[in-house]
């Protein structure tokens, strides 16, 4: 049994409670039992994800894996049928860097998802339930269709369910709609209850919470069946997105790893047609492959991803997924909620109409004012003060703190509590003598027509048909600035008189906001300076939401485009994305659905969407979005577990920081990946002329791997860290087909900085053999002394050349003396660490055992080091006549 809740609404409470088939007493013990087995508890149920097992044999089975795999099983092979030669070695070197690599990206990547969990925490552990005529206190997992339970102001709704009795019940559904106003909720039937039950007038809904009144209702739909289950299983399926970077990387992976295979293959060809033993063209093979995978390009990554975590984390933006840092850099679209993320989530008295004249800035207001307009804001309410602290509807707290302290007029002896149907409530205060006052407060349609007079200071006037059209046309336009607007009035009671709300006399009207936060227009400001669009969706009323970001300078055209809810529900999914190319649109009325639709339709138009949210009915966007953006203050737990970033200050500018950040990432990784490929091309050479040239072998796998793994990683993290440029939130977002291994990489790594490495490396191993007394066409062993000595002197050169290539790698075209060391110190850090780790595997004997080297003479390191020197200069060169060139380019068009 699922009944409706639209069906639900439409009914009288008799009605409701007969189509669930419960009745005034409740459902008996035994029938709540019999229906829990039937419906299950009232929780919401997780969907069955993969299995750690499997997740974590997929870091170590992907295509860039999948290539060292085979090259550590040709190694095992080569071993086998030819002992002897270090493969073997060589083999568990090669499964070490798997290893160290998925295990790396496993624990990065893993996560338990949470969001479930924090659902479940937003329904409460205990709830009062009616059964078999007695009240009783149950877990909130227990609860039926068909029950009946007892709610008061503070309580958050364990179910969805209907009204039976209702005393002044208003309630917040700002975390499953977005809108910051509470709703009241009446018991009677509504005959045309709308589709959704999100503002049917006698429905409480899962997760929302009571603040004012107390009622008892019928509980209609729980666990997955509610309005928060729905939000779950939305949530649930929305899926993970890949982020660009991840795309990019994988692409770069397979790319290489396809490039280290075919030169493989094509080497190996080339050894067996020129008469190489099987066995050393065999070996000459693994050495291809291996020279051309960047081994340490995966962790690289992942550890720079975590560096800009920490820099981030100290900007007040807590990245829960690594990959969520470059994604925000190259975001090209922020979807923004309003409440909670632009507005600060509470209510104040923005402004008033009394005395005939507008006043701004309530805070303002002179305390020795209009004492009237003051003291039916202080009194008329239904605000309970535990810890003399007022809680309760955050209006009424806004308006007992604007009217600030008032002598009390008297003992407060009744209350008539606000209704949907009335629209007002009243409260009324009597002295000891039996006279008082009645204090008004509602909409003004509701107050107006029961007003007579109208108060100027302490003066009354009678309220005339144009004073009337004043305070309408006052009312009208400060909605149209989407201000919530109430009609403040009271009237003094005789011992004798009725406390009945008539004859009043209109004390003014008050306009409320929730006031945007200090820094937001600033910070759209720079988002719109960024090349980035700011669009708002909504669950609030169009007007209010236009007002808002109107002021907050999203929109700044006298038109904006605004679609609501109802609009873009009958709206087809061509429609949307058409509408997505107005140049500045707000969303208003949304449900969470609609959120996630608009986030896909804007991904369809190759957009990169960051989502801001705070409340539940965010979660289904922020998990679908490329970037999920959570508040971390304000926010629930449900929107932080399914974002990507949270903002620890929930500061909007936060937002525009961490992409400043992430722009740099993009551009950072780009550097350590022309760092990292430029060894390739000393790497491969030495084989290149191992075959081509006849001569020993100048540099040994396990070489490359200690190149790769050991002296590249430091120096490549610390690029990594590379502070953002001045100009990075000056441009606009980088497109999103732009490659990370572009052509420019590509020609810069392997045609220019990689052939200069080699041309060094070469010469290094060849100064050595050829200073020892080495006769071309020989070929010494493995362990021959000056062999290993020559070697050493090919990876010394390489290791030196590098460290020149760090600075030079700092920015692609900016002269490496213009970027201070004190913007990064872990260049010189990493610099140091290189040195020593190239100094420990010369001259130690751990380093000579592990790696087959042997210590070099000076005169090896004073060969060596012009040729790295040469790079430098070489590089600086190229930089300088792009520099040239780009002034001539910008002088061009300002010459005609």
């Amino acid at each position: 049994m699922r009944t409706d809740g639209t069906s639900i609404a439409s009914q009288p409470p008799e009605a409701a409670l007969a189509a669930l088939r419960s009745q005034a007493a409740g459902l008996s013990p035994g029938e709540a039992r019999r229906r829990l087995q039937a419906f299950g508890p009232n929780r919401v149920e997780t969907l069955a994800g993969e299995p750690v097992w499997l997740t974590l044999l997929l870091e170590f089975t992907h295509f860039f894996a999948l290539v060292l795999w085979l090259a550590a099983g040709l190694a095992f092979a080569a071993e086998h049928f030819e002992p002897g030669q270090g493969m073997a070695e060589l083999g568990v070197a090669i499964i070490g860097v798997i290893v160290v690599n998925g295990g790396f990206s496993f624990w990065q990547a893993y996560r338990a998802e949470k969001a479930l969990e924090a659902l479940r925490r937003l329904l409460p552990q205990q709830v009062k339930v009616r059964r078999g005529g007695h009240i009783d206190e149950i877990d909130a997992a227990g609860l039926v269709p068909g029950d009946i339970i007892s709610l008061a102001e503070g309580d958050k709704v364990p179910a969805d369910c209907r009204a039976l009795e209702s005393w002044g019940v208003r309630v917040n559904l700002a975390t499953l709609t977005g809108e910051s106003l509470p709703k009241a909720r009446v018991a009677e039937a509504d005959p045309a209850a709308p589709a959704d039950p999100l503002v049917a007038r006698n429905l409480l809904l899962a997760g929302s919470l009571i603040v004012a009144g107390e009622c008892s209702a019928v509980v209609y739909a729980t666990g997955m069946h509610t309005e928060l289950g729905r939000i779950a299983h939305l949530t649930q399926t929305a899926g993970d997105t890949e982020s660009p970077l991840q795309a990019e990387i994988r692409r770069v992976s397979r790319l290489v790893a396809l490039l280290a295979l075919g030169l493989g293959l094509v080497f190996f060809a080339i050894g067996q047609a020129i008469g190489l033993p099987f066995w050393v063209n065999f070996m000459f093979a693994i050495g291809i492959i291996v020279a051309n995978v960047p081994e340490g390009l995966l962790p690289t990554v992942t550890l720079a991803l975590a560096l800009a975590t920490q820099r981030m984390a100290r900007r007040n933006a807590l990245v829960r997924h690594l990959p969520a840092v470059e994604t925000l850099g190259s975001a090209t679209t922020i979807l923004t909620d309003k409440t909670g993320t632009l507005t600060q989530n509470r209510m104040s008295v923005r402004e008033l109409f009394a005395g005939g004249r507008h006043r701004l800035a309530a805070e303002r207001w002179p305390a020795g004012g209009d004492v009237h307009l003051r003291a039916v804001a202080r009194f008329c309410h239904s605000l309970k003060f535990p810890a003399d602290q007022p809680a309760g509807d955050p209006m009424e707290i806004a308006l007992w703190q604007f009217a600030g302290p008032i002598p009390e007029p008297g003992e407060r002896r009744g209350e008539i509590a606000f209704d949907a149907e009335r629209r007002r409530m009243s409260v009324i205060t009597r002295h000891p003598d039996g006279s008082g006052q009645l204090w008004c407060k509602g909409a003004p349609e509701s107050v107006l027509p029961l007003c007579t007079h109208w108060m100027d200071g302490d003066t009354a006037h009678p309220l005339g048909e144009d004073t009337r059209d004043d305070f309408n046309r006052a009312h009208t336009d400060m909605a149209d600035r989407g201000l919530r607007v109430l009609a403040l009035a009271w009237r003094p009671l005789a011992a004798s008189d009725e406390a009945d709300e008539a004859q009043l006399a209109l004390a003014g009207l008050v306009g409320l906001e929730d006031p945007p936060r200090p820094d937001v227009h600033a910070s759209v400001e720079r988002c719109h300076e960024a090349g980035l669009r700011v669009i708002m969706v909504t669950g609030d009323h169009p007007r209010t939401a236009v007002a808002v970001a109107r002021e907050v300078s999203i929109v700044r055209g006298p038109s904006p485009l605004v679609i609501s809810g109802e609009a873009l529900r009958a709206m087809a999914p061509a429609a949307l994305q058409l509408a997505l190319d107005a140049p500045e649109i707000v969303f208003a009325r949304v449900s969470a659905e609609q959120k996630m639709l608009i986030v896909q339709a804007l991904q369809r138009k190759g957009e990169i969407v960051a989502v801001t949210g705070d409340g539940v009915n965010d979660a289904p966007a922020l998990k679908t979005a490329d970037i999920g953006i959570a508040m971390g203050l304000s926010g629930t737990d449900v929107a932080r577990e399914a974002a990507d970033i949270v903002l620890l200050d929930d500061h909007f500018a936060t937002i525009v920081n961490a992409i400043e950040e992430g722009r740099a990432v993009f551009g950072n990784i780009r550097k350590f990946l022309t760092y990292i490929l430029t060894s390739n091309i000393p790497e491969l050479v030495p084989y290149l002329a191992f075959v081509l040239l006849r001569i020993p072998l100048p540099l040994t796998v396990i070489q490359i791997l200690a190149v790769d793994l050991g002296t590249d990683m430091l120096p490549a993290l610390a690029l990594g860290a590379e502070p953002p440029h001045p100009d990075a939130m000056r441009s606009p977002p980088r497109p999103r087909g732009e490659r990370l291994l572009s052509w420019p990489v590509i020609a810069r790594a392997y045609l220019f900085l990689g052939p200069l490495e080699a041309l060094g490396a070469l010469a290094a191993f060849l100064f050595v053999m050829q200073a020892g007394g080495w006769a071309y066409g020989a070929m010494p062993a493995p362990t021959d002394p000056l062999y290993r000595q020559a070697t050493t002197a090919c990876l010394t050169a390489i290791v030196l050349a590098q460290m020149v290539n760090l600075f030079v790698c700092r920015h692609p075209r900016e002269a490496a003396w213009r970027l201070p060391l004190r913007g990064n110190p872990l260049i010189v850090a990493s610099l140091l660490a290189e040195a020593g780790l190239l100094l420990a595997i010369v001259y130690t004997e751990l380093g000579n055992r592990l790696f087959g080297t042997v210590p070099l003479p000076v005169e090896a390191w004073l060969f060596a080091l012009p040729f790295a020197l040469l790079l430098g200069v070489a590089e600086e060169l190229r930089k300088g006549v792009l520099r040239w060139a780009r002034r001539r380019s910008d002088a061009a068009p300002a010459r005609h």
